[in-house]
């Protein structure tokens, strides 16, 4: 049975709840990621995704909003060793695509819809391959 900490990415992106929106999202775009990790003094505080950057888009918020203004608090979080259809079965249920990974307490990695999809398609070649 695959684990989350197999599958997980490491090279996380973090932020502060108090760094300007808009610089977290020039950041995700650079690094090509969907979330960012926000972190305090005390470990996890929240996590940006796009759909909350996209939704102060919406409503014309980007440029004074600050990543703690629209973060989601206290997020789902699973842990390492957990099989990855507990993961699938969080984010399905919970509505979202990306999950913190925690070993011990701490933030280890991220792991990503995207990530799961690969798992369950390892053995698959696209047509035409």
């Amino acid at each position: 049975m695959p684990v989350i900490g197999n599958h997980m990415s490491r090279d996380l992106l973090t932020a502060a709840a108090e760094d300007a929106l808009a610089e977290a999202a020039r950041r995700m775009v650079s690094r090509g990621v969907g979330a960012v990790l926000v972190m305090d003094a005390g470990g996890l505080a929240g996590i940006l995704t796009e759909r909350d950057v996209l939704e102060a888009v919406a409503d014309g918020s980007v440029a004074e909003a600050r990543v703690g203004d629209r973060m989601t608090r206290h997020p789902d979080t699973i842990d390492a060793g957990d099989a990855t259809w507990q993961a699938a079965a969080l984010m399905i249920h919970g509505g979202f695509r990306h999950l913190p990974v925690c070993e011990g307490g701490d933030v280890v990695g991220i792991v990503s819809i995207r990530d799961l999809m690969r798992v369950v398609l390892e053995d698959s070649a696209p047509r035409g391959a």
